[in-house]
């Protein structure tokens, strides 16, 4: 009997991507050196938001963003922004769940330009 195409997608799944990368991933040594760093900066960056208005993306976020440009010489925030729609490996490293989605690239910009 020939099989079919058509897939059923899954109503509810338990996987994250923390559960797709190898535990000894040279990447996940990194993501605790980094963890540690950014507890420490935590406190500043609290001094450097306001308390009211729109809920932005997390600092830490977008300075493991630019790590992860760095280490994989991505070429632009607009291709890794949208690698980090399918590469589980940069939604370990940042916290993201499989759903979730990425940043827009103009967010990064916005940043260089405010420094």
């Amino acid at each position: 009997m020939r099989g079919s195409t058509v897939q059923q997608v899954p109503m509810l799944s338990t996987l994250t991507p923390d559960d797709l990368v190898p535990a000894d991933h040279p990447l996940r040594r990194i993501k605790v050196i980094v963890d540690r760093a950014l507890d420490e900066l935590s406190p500043v960056f609290d001094d450097m938001y306001a308390a009211p208005g729109r809920a932005s993306v997390p600092p830490e976020r977008l300075l493991k963003g630019c790590l992860l440009i760095a280490l994989y010489s991505i070429r632009s925030e607009r291709q890794f922004c949208e690698q980090l729609h399918y590469n589980f490996l940069f939604k370990c490293f940042l916290g993201h769940g499989c759903g979730d989605g990425g940043v827009d690239p103009t967010t990064f910009t916005k940043i260089a330009t405010a420094s």
